[in-house]
């Protein structure tokens, strides 16, 4: 691999940010802060996993970034709407997310909760952009829905909010994060096989081989991101249930070795896999 990952996340980062504050751009004159906030937590920091992870599964694939980019960009403002959503006084309650003051801090929780459900509808009109087939964006915007809705990242959220109250048992906290987290991070990785023309609902052997070798993948990669997340966060936050509740700090690195192997080992048979394992390695070996 002729670039590093560092330097792959930093010109994707910077690829999908551009296409994020053009599709941004536009504000209607009589309420420009809507906007405003939507540009607030969309178009500043982070690393753009989910995106990435949509644009590097569409080029392995040997597909075009054009396909991908509204596919990518529709993934991150779910993810983004998620995030100011979470910071809300009635959710998580945070006032500093990547060090800069939260959605409604700045703009009031009104505001803020209507930059989230602005990013959100805005996702699926985003999503049915460019050259893609008709059925292809279909899938997309079907998978889109099923993943962050109540069967996925909503349905996490909820469980969540109910283990801030009670202890989860293991089986459940993972069952949380698969549909909290990992819900976006396998949805992203589908995106990337739609992208590349490919449909991720076909029956045909080939079709359902690619795809379940992506989710396998992607489902390890969002496990280890959840358990290396909590081991980075070790006391930070001791009454709430996490895997350190079950797991040893050793016990856990060894989890998240183990299942960036299973991502990797998933990847055999494609062509073109290194940044793709770069980024699964990567995830694993994250410093706070």
């Amino acid at each position: 691999m002729s670039k590093s990952i560092l330097t792959v996340l930093k010109d994707n980062a910077s690829l999908i940010t551009a296409a994020l504050t053009e599709r941004l751009s536009d504000q209607d004159e009589r309420y420009p802060v809507l906007a405003q906030a939507m540009r607030y937590s969309a178009c500043r920091g982070g690393k753009r996993i989910r995106p990435t992870l949509t644009l590097e599964v569409c080029r392995m694939l040997g597909g075009r970034d054009e396909d991908a980019l509204p596919l990518a960009c529709a993934i991150e403002m779910i993810h983004t709407y998620s995030l100011i959503h979470d910071d809300l006084p009635g959710m998580d309650n945070d006032t500093e997310r990547r060090g800069e003051p939260t959605n409604h801090v700045v703009f009031g929780e009104a505001n803020a909760i209507l930059a989230g459900d602005g990013l959100l509808t805005l996702a699926f009109e985003t999503a049915v952009d460019g050259a893609l087939p008709a059925e292809r964006k279909v899938e997309a915007v079907r998978l889109l829905s099923a993943m962050a809705g109540p069967r996925g990242m909503v349905g996490g959220q909820v469980i969540d909010l109910i283990g801030d109250r009670e202890r989860l048992d293991e089986e459940t906290l993972t069952r949380m994060e698969r549909m909290k987290t990992g819900c976006l991070i396998r949805c992203a990785a589908l995106l990337g096989v739609i992208a590349a023309g490919y449909s991720v609902e076909s029956d045909d052997p080939t079709d359902r081989a690619r795809t379940e070798a992506i989710c396998r993948y992607a489902e390890s990669v969002g496990l280890a991101f959840q358990i290396e997340d909590d081991i980075l966060d070790e006391g930070e936050e001791e009454s709430k249930t996490t895997f350190l509740t079950f797991l040893t700090v050793p016990e856990a690195r060894a989890r998240v070795e183990e299942l960036t192997e299973d991502a990797i080992a998933s990847l055999n048979g494609f062509e073109n896999t290194e940044i793709l394992i770069a980024l699964a390695e990567f995830l694993a070996g994250r410093e706070k």
